[in-house]
């Protein structure tokens, strides 16, 4: 850590604050540098969102992995609706677009590309089809004083819980139905009332974000660089929990000494620079803060259909892949 490159954030400037000898940003690369500097340190997990520090790594290859994440890396997601019957006030495009946006729990490593997602039929290796046939009637069993809809009507709402799959030849000995269908089963999808009706033919395809957003993996996969926040002088009292106050929660601690608040640095991980420590004359020269250049903390968000931390193995594959086609073309 302390041969790392780092920046200083001052009042209105950043600086380069560079150790001696090379760094990751300017050194020869080579697989034996890279292999002893790199790192990976898991932070926080769950099937949903993973938080993991990637250590001695280039910014250049950090991009790329946030990249590949978030346009590369395949799933599925609605492509076409064929609207049989539509009577809710919703226009046809809007709904259909709302249908794409629906996330879907199917594996997209088990379904292939389909070749012409324009002209082709659908097929069990690379679509998935669902039905959306609902109807909004009068609730004849409401209370009659009662001038809540949901009491009024039946279906009134229509969720994700009402698109059904529809299996292709034998699918239905591939798949089971729970591991298929929307993540969520409460989104909203429309409001209807007595007289209003829907009737879809929904059909899935893979691809990837490059594509469409819809079809990208994660709901958000971003990354930042590791805060550095040293004390250099001794703050004390009031001082003390000013310079506190000037950071996120849980950044600066207080403790006791000899009778006096001291203030320390307890985790300087989270904290978002905002640099309100200038506010105060008396405090500014009392803190140094800075960024390590080559430690970056990074967050990926699961829409849910693959593991947060399966989306960044299947990113690096991705990369591997691409890596492999560089070099067969050059050698060509």
């Amino acid at each position: 850590m302390e041969e790392s490159p780092r920046i200083t954030l001052q009042e209105h400037k950043i600086t380069q604050d560079i150790t001696k000898g090379p760094t990751v940003l300017d050194e020869v690369w080579t697989v034996k540098a890279f292999k002893k500097r790199f790192r990976i340190a898991i932070i926080r997990y769950d099937d949903y969102e993973m938080e993991f520090d990637l250590i001695g790594i280039h910014p250049a290859l950090a991009n790329t992995f946030r990249r590949i994440m978030i346009s590369d890396v395949p799933s599925m997601a609605i492509e076409k609706v064929h609207i049989l019957n539509n009577t809710s006030i919703i226009q046809d495009e809007v709904l259909a677009h709302r249908l794409g946006l629906v996330p879907l729990k199917a594996d997209p490593r088990l379904f292939e590309y389909k070749s012409d997602p324009a002209n082709s039929e659908p097929g069990e290796l690379d679509t998935l089809e669902f039905e959306l046939k609902i109807k909004c009637t009068y609730n004849k069993d409401s209370n009659k004083n009662s001038s809540c809809a949901e009491d009024m009507y039946k279906n009134n709402n229509v969720y994700s819980k009402s698109i059904k799959w529809i299996p292709i030849s034998n699918q239905k000995d591939k798949f089971k139905e729970k591991d298929l269908g929307p993540i969520h089963d409460d989104i909203l999808i429309a409001k209807m009332r007595p007289g209003h009706e829907l009737d879809l033919k929904l059909f899935a395809i893979k691809s990837t974000g490059r594509d469409h957003a819809k079809f990208s993996p994660v709901a958000t996969a971003f990354y930042r660089l590791l805060p550095e926040i040293k004390i250099v002088r001794e703050v004390e009292g009031e001082a003390a929990e000013r310079l506190q106050k000037c950071f996120s929660p849980g950044v600066i601690g207080l403790k006791r000494e000899n009778g006096k608040k001291i203030a320390v640095v307890t985790d300087a991980r989270y904290d978002t620079t905002s640099r309100n420590i200038y506010r105060y004359e008396d405090l500014k020269d009392a803190v140094i803060m800075g960024k390590v250049q080559d430690h970056f903390i990074f967050t990926i968000e699961s829409v849910g259909a693959i593991k947060s931390d399966e989306i960044f193995r299947e990113g690096i594959k991705v990369l591997k892949d691409k890596c492999l086609s560089l070099l067969q073309e050059l050698s060509s």
